[in-house]
């Protein structure tokens, strides 16, 4: 079992835990938002795949990631709209909506690249160097970490910056007043509908962004349908927070982290099953909505359609 431990194998299960847990912790940000505000978007997957595959193609035709990056998450956000338009401003049915943004997202995702790449099937050469000064240098995961581009740690910093300002700053406490008491809030002279509509976008971005990351960074291509439920597992994720940024970031490392050992098991003596593995993480969610159901708690307005005046 010593060559478990190797540096070469530490290094995989690093790097696999890491891109199996940025994806999921952007998406799970982008939903922790919508969901502070009132607004219940199930549309994540949809929105992951949109962001996964303009951002290939960006970068495919560019080659440039950063590029990539910012298409897939303005991608992402272009199809939130549909939840914006459909949920906050016309009070249809969120769960409905949201589903129908899935579909849309796997659906025209799937049409684009078959259409596009179905016989090519393209993949992406590795990223431009990154480099953080120190950083870079440590043994074992420096060089393979830090060389990728810098949306790891950007993606970090978009966790502290929304974490900080959901917390700390007067728009986070409107986000939060718009899901717990929305007529509180307009009694304060607050929009609720502009608070949703700005959370539904920025959640849609980071989802794009998250999608972007799973394609151009943890896999390289993209293929039709390539989040296999990742998009729910984020809206779980998320619920699972309630709304505390921090408890997000753990759940989604433990993701990776479980994810990275079916991985790293692959590559050794050990015999398990690959669906075993693949389900693994599930369970361990399924689990622990079992052993904690009330630290699902949501907003009391979530999914609620907020008419002002109304009683």
């Amino acid at each position: 079992m010593i060559h478990l431990f190797s540096e070469a194998m530490l290094t995989a299960f690093v790097l696999a835990a890491l891109a199996s847990a940025m994806p999921l912790l952007l998406a799970a940000i982008g939903e922790t938002v919508g969901e502070q505000s009132g607004v219940l978007n199930l549309g994540v997957e949809g929105l992951l795949l949109v962001g996964g595959y303009f951002g290939f193609v960006a970068t495919l035709l560019t080659g440039n990631f950063w590029l990539g990056f910012l298409v897939g998450a303005l991608a992402g956000a272009a199809l939130s709209v549909i939840m914006l338009v459909l949920s906050v401003l016309l009070g249809l049915n969120q769960i409905v909506v949201g589903l129908g943004i899935t579909l849309a997202g796997t659906g025209l995702t799937s049409v684009l690249y078959d259409f596009s790449y179905g016989d090519s099937k393209p993949r992406l050469g590795l990223a431009d160097p990154w480099r953080i000064p120190f950083l870079s240098d440590l043994p074992v995961l420096g060089e393979s970490l830090f060389s990728q581009p810098g949306i790891f740690a950007v993606s970090l910093l978009l966790f502290a910056l929304i974490w900080v300002w959901i917390t700390r700053t007067t728009g986070g406490l409107r986000l939060r007043a718009a899901g717990q008491m929305p007529a509180a809030l307009d009694a304060a002279g607050g929009n609720v509908t502009l608070t949703r509509a700005l959370a539904v976008l920025c959640g849609g971005a980071l989802a794009g962004l998250g999608g972007a990351y799973l394609a151009l960074i943890s896999a390289g291509t993209f293929t039709p349908g390539m989040t296999h439920g990742l998009g729910f597992l984020a809206i779980v994720v998320a619920m699972l927070g309630r709304g505390r940024l921090p408890w997000v970031l753990l759940i989604s490392l433990v993701y990776g982290l479980l994810v990275a050992l079916g991985t790293v098991l692959q590559l050794t003596t050990v015999t398990i099953p690959n669906d075993v593995i693949s389900m693994l993480p599930f369970v361990v969610v399924m689990v622990v909505l079992t052993l904690f159901p009330r630290s699902s708690a949501l907003p009391p307005a979530l999914a609620t359609l907020y008419v002002r005046g109304a009683r």
